[in-house]
Order: structure tokens, then sequence, then C-alpha cells
């Protein structure tokens, strides 16, 4: 036997015989060993005959790397392909299990609707005319045929391209956005379609969640099926948001330019387009220079889109004529929000557009706006004052023109309504008044001299005192000391009932600082409550809403009740307040007040500090309150009742009553003698009521014959109130 060398690799056989090929000895195909990757067995391949080695040469083995090489990358494209749609299936499945998770926290889709549209209020005044509107959605629906065609090519232009090729959700729209957010590194573009911003707008909140846009998009893909794409866009046009509380496109270009949507010009319907990116920051009527370049964007996208030639994007944004209206004071919507809170009393929750009628004098309002806005704009930093208020009202308590402050859009805060201040000496009437009712006249002699109650020394403005003054001098000259007095002397319970009956509505203090007015007091309701003194005696109740009817007109929802006013003042006791309060004006504290050819009356009234200024004046036509001061209630600069506040009523009162026939104060006018029995100023008795309301006789001693100081002495301007401070009033009355 011989055994032959040994060649690398290979395993040694024996040989039994020179005769043996080596084909014969090669291995049977169950002899190999078969190895594969996934353990399968591989068709083996067949073994090429080596060739023996000899001295002189011999053949070399073909190289195996080159074969194995194909089959791995084959094997690498078939699993990337299985693999693949491994994962396809399963992403199906997973957008497919997402969309009807999404789908189940949804109405079911058979039950949704178009919602309708929240309930419009619509104000208008005396007159007829439009004040205001209140509502989320303020604009009446527009058709689409109705609009230029200009306007609804720009909202396309520029929000939704693709908006006729899509079926609701655009994926090259979001595929285009998504690369511009990652150049721009930030959120520079959204991909949502007109249709995922509808269902949006009508169904959804605004909540920047995952789940909201999951929803937006089955709605959208709902919408596509449900409506057509007219329909659909006429639906968002009349949707959408436009800012300033503007909602749909009527209400947006009637807001911003006074007029339809039917009537826009093209550079008007771009800035309209403009707006939906960012309505609140882009608002024209706020941000013009903002508004105009996004409607250049608006023009240039047009021009791009092939909705208006490049001639008519370039004359549109070289001459832009824009008609916006300016935002002003607004003061209307003082009137507005007053009337809003008031409603829910009227006529409860409303669930359909509604006409309010008012009382509002179109003409008085711009008048009462105008005089607080330029009369503060040119003496605010001379008196340090910072805001103002005024109503007025018929004598029976109709309401024609309100300002709660000098720009609604810098301040939503009613000071007219819903401030409560200090009245300070305006509030002497109800003192006086009580004191005519006990039976002291006009004529009644008191003493103007230093007084002492329980520690507090209460002064006139000047620290002067008059000595013997007639009640007429006293509450013209406003004399602190002699106010006091008949408090005390009539008693401040009788004084807070007084002005109780007469509509003041506020809490009042019984202490002897109210004859002083120190309680707080609304206008509203101080000049409701001269209102009496206007109209003979009779109980005023301010008020601003006559009716109340649908926005078709086919229901009457409220109508102010024409019931016959309870008298809460004696016709006497009118006619001697009117003989004293019109000295005010003629020789008093509030002489620079002058309507001409009217008599007038009334009173100023400052507060401690000076920190609130007044003056309530009225004739047989028109009420009309002032009041003057800073919210943070700072004192001013001496701003007295007689100076600023004289100012702005006398200017109002002057346009406000031109052209109309002067009409007398009730009563005609005091001709002597007293309400009761009695002659106080020569002493005598006098009815008064008692601590339980009874009536009571009261002796009075004979007043001092000492004279009397002349009206002209009232040049001094004995205004201001010196009241009590908090922690004394605790202290002595139990505050």
């Amino acid at each position: 036997m011989a055994v032959g060398k040994k060649k690398a690799g290979e395993r040694r056989e024996p040989k039994f015989g020179l005769a043996d090929s080596l084909s014969g000895l090669r291995l049977n195909p169950q002899d190999r060993i078969s190895v594969a990757d996934d353990d399968r067995p591989k068709k083996p391949r067949a073994a090429k005959a080596q060739p023996a080695r000899s001295s002189g040469g011999g053949g070399s083995r073909k190289p195996r790397g080159k074969s194995r090489s194909k089959g791995g990358l084959r094997r690498l494209v078939t699993r990337t392909v299985y693999w693949t749609a491994v994962a396809g299936i399963w992403a199906v499945l997973a957008v497919v299990g997402l969309m009807v998770w999404v789908g189940a926290h949804l109405p079911p889709i058979q039950s949704l609707e178009i919602p309708k549209r929240p309930p419009t209020i619509t104000i208008v005044a005396a007159d007829g005319s439009q004040l205001a509107v209140r509502g989320e959605m303020a604009g009446t629906n527009v058709a689409l045929k109705e609009l230029p065609p200009y306007l609804p090519k720009a909202f396309i232009a520029i929000e939704d391209r693709r908006f006729y090729q899509h079926f609701g959700v655009d994926p090259i729209g979001i595929g285009r956005a998504a690369i511009a957010n990652v150049l721009h590194r930030g959120v520079s573009q959204g991909g949502s379609t007109l249709t995922q911003q509808l269902a949006k707008n009508l169904f959804l909140t605004q909540d920047r969640t995952l789940m909201r846009k999951l929803q937006e998009v089955e709605l959208a893909l709902w919408l596509e099926r449900k409506h057509s794409k007219a329909e659909i866009l006429e639906l968002y046009l009349n949707r959408v948001y436009f800012g300033s509380g503007a909602y749909g496109i009527e209400a947006a270009s009637q807001k911003y330019f006074g007029k339809s949507a039917k009537d826009v010009t093209l550079v008007e319907a771009a800035m309209l387009a403009g707006l939906v990116k960012s309505p609140s920051r882009l608002a024209p009527n706020r941000n013009p220079e903002g508004a105009e370049k996004r409607a250049q964007l608006v023009l240039a996208a047009m021009a791009d889109a092939d909705f208006i030639t490049d001639k008519q994007a370039r004359t549109a944004i070289a001459n832009p004529v824009y008609t916006v209206k300016p935002t002003g004071a607004g003061t209307i919507n003082y009137v507005a929000d007053w009337i809003g809170e008031v409603l829910d009393d009227l006529v409860g929750q409303i669930d359909q557009s509604i006409v309010v009628e008012t009382s509002i004098d179109p003409k008085l309002q711009a008048e009462a706006e105008a005089a607080i806005i330029d009369e503060l704009a040119a003496k605010s930093v001379k008196f340090k004052v910072s805001q103002g208020a005024l109503v007025a009202m018929t004598p029976d308590g109709a309401v024609r023109a309100m300002i709660g402050g000098r720009n609604y859009a810098e301040s939503q805060f009613n000071r007219a309504v819903t401030a409560k201040r200090q009245p300070g000496s305006a509030f002497k009437p109800f003192v006086y008044l009580t004191a005519i009712e006990a039976g002291l006249t006009p004529e009644t002699i008191r003493q103007d001299a230093p007084l002492d109650v329980k520690g507090w020394r209460p002064e006139n403005y000047t620290h002067e005192y008059f000595g013997s003054v007639t009640l007429t001098q006293a509450l013209s000259m406003s004399l602190n000391t002699v106010a006091v007095r008949l408090g005390l002397e009539v008693g401040p319970k009788n004084v807070v009932r007084t002005a109780h009956r007469l509509g003041i509505a506020s809490k009042l203090e019984a202490n002897a600082s109210i004859a002083l007015g120190t309680s707080e007091v609304s206008v509203l309701e101080l000049v409701g409550a001269y209102a009496p003194f206007a109209n003979g005696g009779l109980a005023a109740s301010p008020h601003v809403v006559d009716r109340i009817r649908t926005a078709s007109g086919n229901k009457l929802l409220y109508a102010r009740p024409n019931d016959p006013p309870n008298r809460v003042v004696d016709a006497r006791a009118v006619a001697m307040m009117n003989t004293m309060m019109r000295e005010t004006l003629q020789s008093g504290t509030a002489k620079k007040a002058d309507v001409p050819g009217w008599t007038a009356a009334g009173k100023t009234g400052t507060s401690q500090d000076f920190r609130d200024a007044w003056f309530i004046g009225y004739t047989g036509t028109l009420v009309t309150g002032v009041w003057l001061g800073n919210d943070d209630n700072s004192p001013t600069r001496k701003a007295t009742g007689g100076g600023l506040p004289v100012d702005v009523w006398t200017r109002f009162m002057r346009e406000a009553l031109k052209g109309t026939a002067p009409q007398p104060l009730p009563g005609g006018g005091w001709s002597g003698g007293p309400l009761v029995a009695g002659s106080p100023s020569a002493g005598g008795t006098i009815a008064q009521a008692g601590p339980r309301g009874e009536t009571q006789i009261v002796n009075i001693p004979a007043a001092s014959g000492a004279a009397r100081p002349q009206p002209a002495r009232a040049n001094v301007r004995p205004e201001a109130d010196s009241g009590l401070d908090g922690w004394l009033m605790d202290r002595l009355f139990g505050r």
C-alpha cells in the first residue's frame, strides 16, 4: 500500500493500487458535509478533478469568492424586499387602527352636521342706525357666486394652491411644508388645507395636539366626501376668523373697510386673505404696515398661480389703496358691553340672532366722546388726570349717551357703570333734600363755623368761614361745615334713606361724614338719582334697552314696560331743590357752566385729596354727569368739580341742546314758605323721621341774625371735602 503525498487542505486517503484513478477516489454526494446559513440542505456542487502536481508544474484551482459574493447579494435583496413588505403591511394596519381609534373619539360621522352659526346680537340706536354687533359670528353668510372672483382666489393662492386637486389632505403640500421648515429650522409653512382649517373651525378646538390634528385630517376627508369644493370654500369664507372679533368675510369687510365683501377691491381682497395666517397680529386697524406687507405677498402668490397677471400684481403693490376704518376710541363699545350684561335678565339665554333697540342717540354719543377725549387731551397733563366718564339721560332715565373711558381699545373697564368712587360734595343734595323734607327751606339760616364731631373737624376748602348763611348759599358754595351740621340735624340714617329712595343702589355708611360723600357710588346711579329733580320728583330707573326682537323681525322678545313711575319726592321739595341748585351755576362752584337760553341746575363734587372730580348738571330735558380722575385712585393736581368736569359738561350740553326748544325746570322756582308748619329760620318746630322711620316733632332754636355772606364771595371756591380718615371712622362710628 502506497501512501500519497499529503496536500494542504486535503484529507489523507489510502490508495490500493496504481490502477485506481482520481475519479474513483471522489467523495459521493452523501459523504459531503453540507453547510448553509439557514441549516437547510443545499444542492451539492460538482467537484472538479484536481490534477496531480508534478515537478514540472501543474494546474491551479479556481477561486470561489466571487460566487459567494453574488449569492450573498441576492439573499440581501430578497430579505430587504421581504421585510419591507412586512413593515408596510404593519404600517398600513397601524394607520388603519389609529384612524379607527381617532374616529372612535369623534361624534358618529352620520350625526355630524355643519353647526349653526352662533347667535349675533345687533345693537341699534334710537334712530335705527347700527351701533355695534356682538357675538362670535358677526357677519352674515355671503354666497360664493356673489363675491368678486379674485376674492376666493386670493385665499386659494396663499393658503391652499392645490385646493381643487387634493382630497382634503395634500401630501404634496405637507412634504413641501416639511422641507421648508427643515431649511428654515423652524415652522415657516403649514401643510393644512382649506378643508382641514374648516374642519378645525367647525368641529374642533384650537389646541395644538396630535389628537386634534388627526381628528382634523379625518374630518377633512369626511367634508370632502360630503360636500363639493364650492360648498367647502363658501363655508370656509363665512366661518374663518379675521381678527378684531370679526368672523366671516362679510364681518371682516365691514369691520375694516366699512363695506360689503361683495364690493372689496383686489388689494382689499389680498389684505383679507393675508389676515388668516395671524389675524390678531395683522389686523389692519392695529398693524397697517404688517397687513400691507402680507397683502403684497398674497398678490405675488396670485400672480404666480396665474389668478391675476403680473401687471395687475405690480400695479396693486405699487399703488395700494386701502380704506381701513380707524380704530378710534370706540366708546360705543362701553354701551354694547353694558347691554350684554343686562340681556340675560331681560330675555334669558340667547339661542337665535337678535336685534336690540336702544335709547342711544348717535349724535349725542359722538358729542360726548369728543368732549371727554378732547378735554382730556388738552388738560390731562396739567391736572394729572388720566380717565373720565360721562352719562347723559332723559329725566325718565333713558340713557342717550355713555362714555366709560377715554379709549375702549386701551381699556375695556367701564368707569360709568362698574367703577365706584367717592362723590364728594355731589352727594350733598341728598342731605339738603332730607332737610327740606324735614321742614327747612332754601332761606333757612345755618352757621358756617368750625365744627368738632368727636375729634373730627371738617373744614371748608379755603379754611374760611362765613357765619350765618342760607341753605341756598351753603349749597351753592359747597360749605362743608353746614352740610355736616344738616346731616347730624336730620340724622345720617335718614340721609341714606333719601339717597336710596332716589336711586342710589350702592351701600352707604350712615355716619357723620356721609354728608361729604365719603361712600362710593357709580356715575350711572348718581346721575339717575338726580333725575327726579329734573322730572318733578318721579322715580327714574336708568335704562338703555327699549325693545328686543329676533333678527328676522318675526317675534318681539322684550318691550320696556310703560308703567307710570312712582313719586319719590314732593313737587314743592323739588322746586326748592332746583332753586338752590340753580344758584350753583349762577354764582356758586359751577358758575362756569353755561347753556345759553336754558335754565340749568346741578352740583359739583371733589373727593378727599382731589382724587375725584364730579359735576352733575341737568335741564328740563337732559341730565348729565361727568367724572374725572385716575384708575389707581391717585390724587390729581387739584382738579376740582368746578373745573375740568364743568368744562366737559358745558361743551357737551351746548351741542346736545343746540336746535332744541328750551324747557323750564319743574316747579318753576320756589316762591317762599316752608314745606311743613313752622319757620325753622326764625325758630319753631319741624317734622323729622325718628330712628325707626316714625315722624317726630323737633324744636329748633332761632337762628342768629348775623349778616349773610354775599354770593360774590364764593369765588374762593370752598369746594373740596376733608372727610374722616378710615381709622378714625372705625374708631368713632364703628365702620
